[in-house]
């Protein structure tokens, strides 16, 4: 039995966030899968009261993403949107493959890199 456990695990879905000019970019690292969907959520969906939310998830750091992260993706989006908000993803480039492939980005903005996203 190994002395590691999931968490250990370099896969694991990490989110740090920061505010740019207004916009609060979510950085992402690892796996989104059902065990980090949570997490994910979480990190898209905090704003502060006031101005209208805006973020941009930096997904440049993710290497696996399952349809937990679409639906949570999709989520964020809306509850962004219904705040007079929006959200734009700056995916890498098997994420955006999978993103495209079911049509996300035509609901979603995504660029390919953060400072795309920032300046759009």
């Amino acid at each position: 039995m190994s002395g590691h456990n999931k968490a250990d695990l370099p896969s694991r879905l990490s989110a740090a966030h920061r505010t740019i000019d207004g916009i609060r970019v979510v950085t992402l690292h690892g796996e989104i899968d059902h065990t980090g969907k949570d997490v994910l959520r979480d990190a898209l969906t905090q704003h502060e009261t006031g101005a209208p939310p805006r973020g941009v998830a930096d997904m440049s750091g993710v290497s696996f993403m399952d349809s937990s992260g679409i639906n949570v993706l999709i989520f964020a989006h809306q509850h962004l949107a219904d705040a007079q908000g929006w959200l734009r993803i700056a995916p890498q480039e098997a994420v955006h493959r999978v993103l495209s492939l079911i049509g996300i980005d035509t609901v979603i903005t995504c660029h390919p890199t953060l400072e795309d996203a920032l300046g759009a």
